[in-house]
């Protein structure tokens, strides 16, 4: 299928129906559980807590008390925190409900796999040790690549002129945030680590970047976006099976 945001979109959709499957549905269960709990928490302290007037009110105690001056401030600054207050709470959400999920997403990725073709995944064996280290290792490796990228567009929402594409760019890595997230899933089970999974996945970049803004506006409609962890595992599968098992041959996987 062509690389573009479409394909991406309609993978996503698929994950709804791929759910309803008969040896899929039971593996929703614990996910779908996972995500009610921590989406109700999350946005709970979200809306109590997020520091959006304390931030203001420090930003203008830096500028001269110019009444047009604040309120120009004031105008620009409020649609970048309202975009990183959004996608600090939907990146949290999807990175602690990936880190708890994450063995359940594993089985569900593996039952819509063999849904698909009929066998299920092998990875490659590996030791106790290493598989404990991998366990730790990862999380933080994932968490550091977010942060490092996050840091830089924060810097750029401060820089005159430039930060009027900061929001776009703020939705752009929140949809490859999201791809890079639930493709854990089912890249992972066949022994992929994350920076194999990056290039992978870097190689049909439109379709992953369409794959991962339905996900980022899903987690907009209420009720439906409790189904967005199990629907978006099962949609990423589908894409590992029709458009990166035959190429991930030629990937290393550091």
């Amino acid at each position: 299928m062509s690389n573009n945001p479409i394909n991406g979109i309609a993978y996503f959709l698929n994950g709804f129906s791929l759910i309803t499957q008969s040896g899929v549905r039971k593996w929703v269960i614990i996910p779908l559980l996972i995500n009610i709990v921590l989406f109700t928490v999350l946005i709970y302290y979200a809306v109590l807590y997020f520091p959006v007037e304390h931030i203001m009110e420090q930003v203008q105690g830096w500028l001269p008390d110019w009444g047009w001056l604040v309120t120009t401030v004031r105008w620009l600054l409020w649609p970048i925190f309202i975009i990183l207050a959004v996608v600090v709470v939907f990146f949290t959400f999807t990175f602690m409900a990936n880190l708890v999920g994450g063995p359940f997403n594993g089985l569900l990725a593996d039952a819509v796999e063999k849904h698909l073709t009929g066998k299920t995944a092998e990875a490659p064996s590996e030791s106790l040790s290493k598989t404990l280290i991998g366990t730790i290792k990862d999380p933080i490796g994932r968490l550091w690549y977010y942060l490092k990228w996050a840091i830089v567009l924060l810097i750029v929402s401060f820089i005159p002129v430039i930060n009027i594409a900061s929001p776009v760019l703020w939705f752009l890595f929140g949809a490859w945030i999201f791809s890079l997230e639930y493709a854990d899933a089912p890249l992972g089970n066949h022994g992929y680590k994350a920076p194999a999974q990056r290039q992978m996945l870097a190689q049909k970049r439109m379709l992953t970047l369409g794959f991962g803004s339905a996900v980022f506006v899903t987690m907009f409609i209420p009720f439906v976006n409790l189904l967005v962890m199990p629907v978006a595992v099962a949609g990423m599968t589908s894409i590992w099976v029709q458009e990166l098992a035959e190429s991930a041959s030629v990937i290393s996987n550091q």
